[in-house]
């Protein structure tokens, strides 16, 4: 069973969410609130596996209980929802720790996948906030920053290279010539070797060392 809360400060809204959630067989909602010290709370003290966010809350906003969420208990993970898809808050919630940022437009489905995907350890884009953000790195290219890279493999770069355009493991084991489970292995070496939570933010790595390019194969 997947444990979540859900944290917005439309009461219609978030029972609707919660409804949404709660009917799946295989997920939980233990926890609501109105707003991000709430959420923060609820989050130290249900331990959900998910956490699910709005932005714009009374209080803490959602991108500080975001990254306060993700520092005071690792195992719970952050999906943001809202109505705002301004860069500046797709950009500093994956930075506080977000896995996932969904607008509140998306299919039902698409909020339950992402809950799964989320709280199975990977992560998960709206596919337009996902273009969006590589626009953002195409009008702005960093300079290759070769000191956050230093501790990978030339392996362990060659698979971060294909995190970053998008690659599953099966994918990236066909591109490389190693099997999905090798894959697997160096993905999560890679994570821990840049003090990442999960792909979105190795891919966001990978973007702003200058390693991968929009545009570039």
């Amino acid at each position: 069973m997947i444990r979540v809360t859900v944290a917005d400060d439309q009461a219609v809204v978030r029972a609707g969410i919660a409804a949404i959630l709660d009917a799946e067989p295989d997920l939980a909602v233990v926890g609501q609130c109105g707003d991000g010290d709430t959420a923060v709370q609820q989050a130290r003290e249900l331990r959900p596996d998910v956490a699910v966010l709005d932005v714009r809350m009374p209080g803490l906003d959602g991108i500080t209980a975001t990254a306060r969420i993700t520092a005071a208990v690792p195992g719970t993970r952050v999906l943001v929802l809202t109505t705002f898809g301004l860069d500046e808050y797709v950009f500093t919630a994956l930075r506080a720790g977000a896995s996932g940022f969904l607008l509140k437009d998306a299919e039902p489905d698409l909020v339950i996948e992402a809950v799964r995907v989320i709280a199975a350890g990977d992560a998960l884009l709206d596919p337009g906030i996902t273009r969006r953000l590589i626009d953002h790195y195409a009008s702005a290219p960093a300079a290759l920053d070769g000191g956050r890279l230093a501790a990978l493999t030339p392996r362990e770069t060659e698979v971060l290279v294909q995190v970053a355009r998008g690659g599953t493991n099966a994918e990236i084991a066909a591109a490389l010539g190693i099997s999905p489970s090798t894959v697997k292995d160096h993905v999560a070496v890679v994570l821990a070797k840049l003090g990442a939570r999960d792909r979105v933010q190795a891919t966001i790595a990978a973007y702003e060392t200058g390693l991968v390019r929009p545009g570039v194969r």
